[in-house]
Order: C-alpha cells, then structure tokens, then sequence
C-alpha cells in the first residue's frame, strides 16, 4: 500500500490520498466515503489472496483482527470488547434480543433513528417491548423530552450520536447519563459520526455502540462493528449464532454451544474478507487523523456552506448552530432526487433523503467544494429545473 504519515493534520495533504476528488466533487460521505488509493490497494491484494492455495484463509484472519484492532483504537475500545459483524441492523438484533422486557418493558428511541436500528427495535413488541419514540420538531429533537421518556420501565435507551436524517447532533452523554440513573442499558448509533468525530466509549459510558466502514470510515459495505462493554451482561444468551461466537470455533462441535464473556460472542459466521481488507485501509487513514483538525476544518466548511445557501434564500432542514450540526448540511428540496442527478451530471455528489438533499464533508473536502456545489445549486434555480 502506499505510505501514510503517522499524523495527518493537513487536509490538503488527505485529500491527496483521493485521486477522484481531482475531477469529481464528494459531498455524499454520509452514504458513501471516497476511494483512496489505499482501498484500492487492499481490494488489488484481496484479490491477490484469491489466487494463493492453503494460505489464504490465516491471512484473512489476520485481516478480520487488524479491523477488530482499528476500530477498538478508533472508539478507544479494549479489542475484546469488539464484535465484527456484517451491518447496523445485526448489531442492533444482537444487543436487543439479549435483553428481557418482562420486568422493564420500554425501548426508548427517536424519530431522528435510522431505520436499520429502528425497526430492530419495533421487531421487539412480539416480545413483550414497548417501544417509545421521541419525536422531532422541525428536524430538532428536545434533550427534555428525552430524558423524561427514561425511567425505571426503559430496558434499552437507543441514541444516535449523529442523524443521518440532518446532520443533528443528539444529546447522546446526558440521555447516557439519564438511563444508566435508571438501570437501563444503552445503545448508540455512530455510523453517521465514526471518522469524522471523536468518539469515546469510556467516556461517553455507554452499553454498546456500532458503526460500520462504507462512511465515513471510508471502507465499503458489508462490515460493521460492535462495540459491547466489558461486564455487559446478557438476559438471553444470543439466537443469532455461529462457529464465530464460539469460545473456540476452531473446535468445531456440532453438539454443544458456548458463549465468550468477550465481544465475540455476538459473533455468526465467516465475516466478509473483502471488506475487511477495505476497512483495514479506512481505518489506517481516519486513525492517523487529528481529530480536533478534522472538527475545526468540517464546522468551517459545513459553516461555509450553509451562509452561502441561506444568503441566497435557500431553506435548510440542518442546524445552523454549530455546537448542534454534524459534519453535513441539509437543503430542503422537493425533488431531492432530480438535483442530487442534475449535480451528479456535473460530477458533484451529493445524497438525497426524503425531503432533503445532504451534503457531507470529510477531512477531504475543501473551500473549491463548497464553491462548486454552491454554485451549482445556484445554477440549478436560475435553469427553472
């Protein structure tokens, strides 16, 4: 792979590791991050392995643990509290079906939560859950009426650190706070946050966080990863199981189940190696990142950004705080679709959601970004279209 500095405090000097941002502009990392040249070459050597007999598979485990690491030390996680799982919804099931609700009935979650993890959540009712939504005002959610809706009935209070609705930053260390007075365990959605944000678990002090590589972690689909405390501690042993959860899987039984106290035990079956490989290359950049110059330089071009399309009468569904928006802005739109397609034919990517188009920046993007898409929109009002 090509080298990478220890740091990376210089933007200029991240944003060489693109080679597309050289033609293309790249506002949609919240669905999709840019390829670097390092993903491409992990994907190259993956494809190297394919070709190797008998040796193959002790190299891809090494792979499977080098993320498991990289992740740890990007949340500053131990790696046993770790679990390397295929997506969002599977560590949401994970950390939902381990709970009981017959002595404490609540899911408390908002209106402002992915679906993937929401309709985990829902799936519980069978089960005797109650799940509580907080709702939103004008793409805002209340910190009061969060912590209200937690009390001694919340099993399971659900947070995302970052919507991926608008941007908003969520008030995840009070509601944390809130639910462990009350006894409940705590799960948070990083996904819109990890490689971008400083993250914490042992500050933040929560049960369980996930967050996968196709983001902002700059990886691609099919890997995410679990964070689960050290001493969390299930009601029911997990259903969603395999020779991956096992204390040894290596010993191949297929008469007798066992579970790990570690992370591990959330764990199925073989995890996908190609995106291991791709978020091993994710991870080795946004971990040489600083992260107060990743914070400083996203709020100056979300900043940007945003006086520039109010100035021209556009309307905006993200924050204009900066203590309360994320690493993207939010134009209202009725067809987001039609001008997330009318930018993408002038090379600008950008990521259409319900009523809204969202622009995501990353430590890559910079002020000729936020000019060119500006003026693209601007273009675009000014075609009729």
């Amino acid at each position: 792979m090509n080298a990478v500095p220890t740091a990376i405090t210089d933007p200029n000097l991240f944003r060489g590791y693109f080679p597309s941002l050289a033609e293309h502009v790249h506002l949609a990392s919240c669905s999709q991050g840019a390829p670097s040249r390092q993903l491409g070459d992990a994907l190259a050597e993956y494809q190297r392995t394919l070709r190797e007999q008998g040796t193959a598979w002790e190299v891809w485990m090494q792979q499977v643990e080098q993320a498991r690491h990289g992740f740890a030390r990007l949340v500053g996680a131990e790696p046993d509290e770790v679990a390397v799982l295929a997506n969002a919804s599977e560590a949401a099931f994970q950390a939902a079906s381990t709970r009981s609700y017959a002595a404490r009935s609540r899911i408390i979650t908002t209106d402002m939560e992915f679906p993937s993890v929401a309709h985990v959540w829902l799936a519980q009712r069978p089960r005797g859950a109650e799940v509580v939504h907080i709702g939103e005002t004008d793409g805002r959610v209340r910190t009061e009426d969060y912590l209200d809706a937690i009390d001694e009935r919340a099993e399971l209070v659900s947070v995302p650190l970052v919507s991926y609705r608008n941007g908003l930053v969520l008030p995840a260390r009070e509601v944390i706070a809130r639910a462990k007075e009350q006894g409940a365990t705590t799960f948070v959605d990083a996904y819109q946050a990890a490689g971008v944000r400083r993250i914490d678990v042992k500050e933040l002090g929560c049960d369980f966080l996930v967050a996968g590589a196709l983001k902002y972690v700059l990886g691609i689909p099919g890997i995410a990863f679990l964070y689960a405390r050290r001493g969390v501690r299930d009601a029911v042993a997990p259903q969603l199981t395999g020779w991956f959860g096992r204390v040894n899987p290596y010993e191949f039984d297929p008469r007798s189940i066992d579970h790990p106290a570690r992370a591990s035990r959330y764990e199925s079956g073989t995890p996908s190696i190609s995106s291991a490989y791709g978020a091993n290359a994710g991870l080795e950049l946004v971990n040489r990142l600083d992260a107060a110059a990743v914070h400083e330089h996203i709020q100056r071009l979300t900043q940007a950004l945003q006086d520039r399309l109010l100035a021209a009468g556009e309307r905006l569904w993200s924050p204009t705080d900066p203590a309360a928006r994320g690493p993207q802005v939010a134009l209202r739109e009725d067809d987001p679709n039609k001008l997330a397609a009318w930018l993408a034919e002038r090379r600008i990517a950008a990521s259409p959601r319900g009523t809204a188009l969202r622009m995501s920046f990353h430590f890559y993007n910079d002020e000729s970004d936020v000019d060119a898409v500006a003026a693209a929109v601007a273009d675009y009002r000014r075609s009729g279209s």
